[in-house]
């Protein structure tokens, strides 16, 4: 148990306070009304935010038409809540509704009522937000990063827990490779996750920039981003002529290994020496001839 609570971190426990106080029964008669397994309505002063909501921002327009739907009708469908403590909840799923009912100024709320521990709460609130479908790339991307770091889940474990191929999940990972700036334009939609999965083609961090850029400006679809990015990665580098020294150099070497041996450099002054053999025999006796 004390393993599982170092997994999820401190932070994590900190705000959950304390496990412990995850009850679902009372001696105390207001508590006796709010029992597990159970809808009940809460007052919303009751309920906490939940801590581990991978959503990062609430879209002004769709939570206001929200709000004037709950002021008509009431809200009909129930959040899903577990119980901290006394007169303590914290929300499982339907922060959207429970901000919306906030600003509809509601003074309770239905909620159903279950048990989670900390690590079942963030495996509840992620799983049932990543199958959300205008969860954007780079929120779906932390949410599985958070699943296997604080669950210590594998992505297999994580493919199966939540239904999705592992490619798919390996996909949004990669994204959070990407520079800030382009994970806040796929953010806001500024360029696609086919657009930016173009994009991480390329290991040069300047040429990213620069297709990232010429994306924005000429508006380009994913395929002539794609192509783009490969036209970039076939882009052959010039060959730079070796200087008298090196090519005794390279005369030298392949003297000694008895064996061709190419020198060759960038405009940068890197470079690399390519040593050829025939077979494997051959490898082993150039290998032999570090050693001696």
């Amino acid at each position: 148990m004390t393993n599982k609570k170092n997994a999820l971190g401190k932070g994590l426990s900190a705000l959950l306070e304390n496990s412990s106080t995850d009850i679902t029964s009372s001696s105390s008669s207001s508590d006796s009304n709010f029992l597990a397994g159970s809808i009940s309505r809460i007052p919303i002063n009751y309920i906490k935010v939940n801590p581990f909501q991978p959503r990062i921002d609430f879209e002004k327009e769709p939570l206001l038409e929200l709000t004037n739907s709950i002021k008509e009708h009431g809200l009909i469908q129930p959040i899903t809540v577990r119980k901290l403590g006394r007169d303590q909840f914290q929300i499982i799923s339907g922060e959207r509704r429970f901000q919306a009912s906030k600003l509809a100024a509601l003074d309770e709320l239905p909620c159903f009522i279950r048990i989670a521990n900390d690590q079942e709460m963030l495996e509840m609130a992620i799983v049932e937000n990543v199958q959300r479908k205008d969860l954007n790339a780079i929120e779906v991307g932390l949410s599985f990063k958070r699943l296997i770091e604080e669950c210590n889940l594998t992505q297999e474990q994580l493919s199966k827990k939540i239904g999705k191929n592992r490619s798919t999940i390996s996909n949004f990972l990669r994204l959070l490779k990407l520079p800030a700036e382009i994970q806040k334009a796929i953010r806001d939609q500024h360029i696609s996750m086919g657009h930016a999965k173009a994009l991480l083609a390329i290991d040069d961090e300047n040429e990213i920039f620069k297709i990232f850029n010429t994306i924005l400006d000429e508006k380009l679809s994913v395929r002539s981003a794609e192509n783009l990015t490969a036209k970039s990665k076939n882009k052959k580098a010039i060959p730079i002529a070796l200087s008298r020294y090196e090519m005794r150099m390279q005369n030298d070497l392949s003297f000694q290994f008895n064996s061709n041996v190419k020198i060759s450099k960038s405009t940068k002054g890197n470079g690399k020496i390519v040593i050829a053999f025939k077979d494997e025999e051959d490898l082993n006796r150039i290998l032999d001839s570090f050693e001696k």
